[in-house]
């Protein structure tokens, strides 16, 4: 990936981060985007932009000031409790949607003028989209509209490639506030009930955001990393 600049929106903590670090350590040039302030520990090497996916004027200024670049990632996602529906927040549910759904669709709206040909964007998803439960409809309606909007833009703006990764119980910031000892008691919990035997960590994941900005024949693939959590 040298000489390839690669953007990715939500890459400031969790998954996003572990792709921003994966594909610089791939030679790529990286600029990182989020909500937070930069961490202490960042990479020198990785530029980092603080960004609001909700604010349509900022996401349109930060493409702007990117100019042409050749992949898209975007992670950025909502921390949303499960809900009922009797107990559903019609406010909470809007603001994450407004996140999710439409920040992913906002930073494809206007990254796609300034992606190079051969370019790629990939978007994210999650496990429930389609393996629903009690309480996860917010969840799983907003994973399910991303698969469906990445296959649809994957026709609308060919020859540019649109794919999207669905990750399963992931080792993340997004669990919370948890001393070490409760992060490892949650991860060992969640992984007794997946196939692989354990949740799984940001490295895994990155792997599959860097195979597909690298293979030039996929798109409008939805690539479940997920332990076998669907099975």
């Amino acid at each position: 990936m040298k000489n390839q600049l690669v953007v990715v929106v939500g890459g400031l903590s969790g998954i996003g981060r572990s792709v921003a670090e994966q594909a610089a350590a791939e030679g790529a040039r990286v600029i990182a985007a989020g909500r937070r302030a930069k961490p202490a520990d960042w990479p020198s090497q990785i530029e980092a932009v603080q960004l609001d996916v909700t604010d349509d004027a900022a996401v349109q200024r930060f493409f702007a000031d990117v100019g042409a670049f050749d992949h898209l990632v975007v992670t950025a996602g909502p921390v949303i409790p499960s809900s009922r529906l009797v107990d559903l927040v019609p406010e909470q549910a809007m603001a994450a949607f407004n996140v999710k759904v439409f920040g992913q669709l906002r930073a494809v709206k206007y990254a796609a003028r300034y992606l190079k040909a051969g370019g790629s964007v990939t978007l994210t998803s999650g496990l429930l989209s389609r393996k629903v439960m009690p309480g996860g409809v917010v969840k799983s309606t907003m994973n399910a509209a991303v698969e469906v909007m990445g296959k649809t833009l994957a026709k609308e703006l060919a020859p540019l490639r649109v794919n999207v990764v669905s990750p399963g119980m992931v080792e993340t910031g997004m669990w919370g506030q948890m001393t070490d000892a409760e992060r490892g008691a949650m991860a060992q919990r969640a992984g007794a009930g997946i196939p692989v035997g354990r949740v799984g960590q940001g490295s895994d994941l990155a792997q599959a955001y860097l195979m597909l900005m690298q293979n030039g024949f996929m798109t409008g693939a939805v690539v479940d990393v997920d332990g076998g959590g669907l099975l």
